[in-house]
């Protein structure tokens, strides 16, 4: 891996020393153990005599020795492969077991057509020694997920068990998630509750809405932090968790998250001579509670509000303007 300014390139050769710990592993083990490949691609490399061991071809059965030397080059965009890159990450929390992550915006979870690289899970890849094999090869451990640019916390499974357990306790609504938001206009009641169904919008199929033929129930819960100028802070958990669940039912109310390009289009405000822009939607995931998927503990990640709606908020809370 390396830097050129501010541009990540892919990691062409991997390379790997064996421990003391790994020793007498099968070398297709010791691989899969490493990163986040997908065994039939690993099986391919190892066929293909792809993967050297001390500079020497060796089969998918070899046994790992202390101190072996292993190496091999991945192509340069290879199909349903997890490519680590080392991206700087905000870990809040991390053990053998879980992840749990402070999400920058701008950064999409996992690759798909369009982002194939720079996602959260590229750079998971590089930053841990395993990752839970459901999902995998592009998605493994991941149980939920926040929008490209909402930011906030996020956790994620490094082993099957803990996916299974993480994913028991979204069914069951166990697992806690608050965010912030900036809306815009200024709310009229301290706390409330919105019921309204969510589904895919009839006249854009790519957006979702309450207006639709077959919805699902969404539940989000709001109390007001502050009254802004022409906007409000507040405090939102979900108990659900449609696609885009708090943009569209805070859309629906007439109050939609400033900066949201989708739902409301309120990506600036006016105050006085004063333009205020918003770059993005200011949605952010500022805490997760769950119950540890193996020792059982409970466990609460915060993540700080970033720094572009911090200052957002700082001046539209500021006095003296017209």
């Amino acid at each position: 891996m390396s830097r050129d300014g501010s541009n990540i390139y892919l990691m062409k050769k991997i390379k790997y020393t064996v421990t003391s710990e790994d020793k007498r592993e099968r070398l297709d083990t010791f691989i899969a153990q490493k990163n986040s490949l997908t065994r039939s691609f690993i099986r391919k490399l190892l066929n293909r005599r792809l993967v050297l061991v001390n500079s020497r071809a060796e089969k998918a059965s070899y046994r790992v020795q202390y101190c072996d030397r292993i190496e091999f080059t991945l192509p340069d965009e290879p199909e349903g492969v997890l490519i680590p890159e080392n991206i700087p990450l905000d870990i809040l929390f991390e053990d053998k077991h879980i992840v749990a992550v402070n999400k920058p915006a701008g950064m999409v979870i996992y690759p798909a057509a369009g982002n194939r690289k720079g996602t959260l899970m590229n750079a998971l890849a590089a930053q841990c020694n395993k990752l839970s094999s459901i999902g995998a090869p592009l998605r493994p451990g991941v149980v939920h997920r926040l929008d490209k640019d909402t930011s906030g916390a996020l956790v994620i499974a490094k082993d099957d068990l803990s996916y299974y357990g993480l994913v028991e306790q979204f069914k069951r609504r166990e697992i806690e998630k608050q965010y912030l938001a900036l809306l815009y206009g200024r709310l009229k009641t301290d706390r409330g509750e919105i019921k309204l169904l969510i589904g895919r919008s009839v006249s854009d199929r790519k957006k979702m809405s309450t207006r639709t033929r077959r919805g699902k129930e969404a539940i989000t819960q709001y109390e007001t932090v502050e009254r802004l100028h022409s906007s409000t802070l507040a405090k939102i958990r979900i108990l659900t968790g449609r696609t885009h669940q708090i943009r569209v039912h805070f859309a629906s109310l007439g109050h939609p998250v400033l900066g949201d390009t989708t739902y409301g289009k309120k990506t600036s405000l006016q105050r006085g001579t004063m333009t205020i822009k918003f770059s993005r939607q200011m949605l952010h995931a500022s805490r997760l509670k769950i119950k540890h998927p193996v020792t059982g503990k409970n466990m609460e990640f915060v993540a700080d509000i970033p720094e572009d709606m911090k200052g957002a908020v700082e001046t539209l809370s500021q006095t003296g303007y017209p």
